[in-house]
């Protein structure tokens, strides 16, 4: 899946952005405060998320049978300001065809995607090109999508170029059964995974969105997805 997002807010000053609020979040939304359905056109089975509380910790939980969808937030975040995200999540299981290299393997219990807008300025000419033909296309996209995924075998650390597109670039997270069940801290350093993922400088953040999805595999999986947080320092 390509991640589509429209025009995004400002971020708010100060030394870190609170993008998903979920522990705030009231219990039984299927759409928190802020954010929005992310769905796509030739996909009709959508995943269910909920707001559920998980222990003493409100979250999103999400279930996929066979099907796709996301929640998104618009977001307008300087990655060189705010490098730094950091969000928890919990798988029940892991999908036993996924596969970070083929179409029909591109799905993962929980994804969660940063993409960034169309700046002329940041972008390669090549680039450019590709990218106006894709708006043709396809319509108003952003110029690039990191998306951070719990995968099946494939070896954490691992950047590859996404099966449909190279506008997205997959970065394995977590990997295998080790941490199934319990929940995970992450942090990453989006502008270092940018250009390290695509060998130029990031343009802003437009857009954040967590997904769990199974259209692909016509398999099942139930995540969790904690709060969202981008920060100018790691810890």
């Amino acid at each position: 899946m390509t991640l589509v997002t429209s025009l995004p807010t400002e971020a708010q000053p100060g030394t870190a952005v609170e993008v998903a609020q979920f522990s705030r979040a009231t219990i039984g939304q299927s759409v928190p405060d802020g954010w929005k359905p992310l769905t796509f056109k030739k996909i009709t089975a959508q995943t269910k998320y909920e707001v559920v509380n998980d222990g003493p910790v409100t979250v999103v939980k999400a279930m996929s049978d066979s099907s796709a969808s996301g929640l998104t937030k618009e977001v307008r975040i300087d990655p060189k300001e705010f490098p730094v995200v950091r969000w928890r999540w919990k798988v029940e299981s892991l999908l036993k065809n996924s596969d970070v290299g083929r179409k029909d393997g591109d799905d993962y219990p929980a994804r969660l995607y940063i993409t960034f807008e169309y700046d002329p300025d940041k972008v390669s000419f090549s680039k450019k090109l590709k990218y106006k033909a894709g708006r043709a296309i396809f319509g108003d996209i952003p110029i690039g999508a990191l998306n951070y995924i719990w995968e099946t075998k494939t070896p954490i650390g691992t950047i590859v170029e996404n099966a449909f597109t190279d506008f997205a670039q997959m970065i394995v997270v977590e990997s295998g059964p080790q941490k199934i069940g319990t929940w995970v801290d992450e942090e990453r350093n989006i502008y270092d995974d940018y250009k390290r993922a695509f060998g130029e400088e990031p343009p802003m953040i437009n857009g954040v969105a967590i997904m769990s999805d199974t259209d692909n595999t016509k398999e099942q999986a139930v995540a969790y997805y904690g709060d969202i947080t981008f920060s100018k320092t790691a810890k």
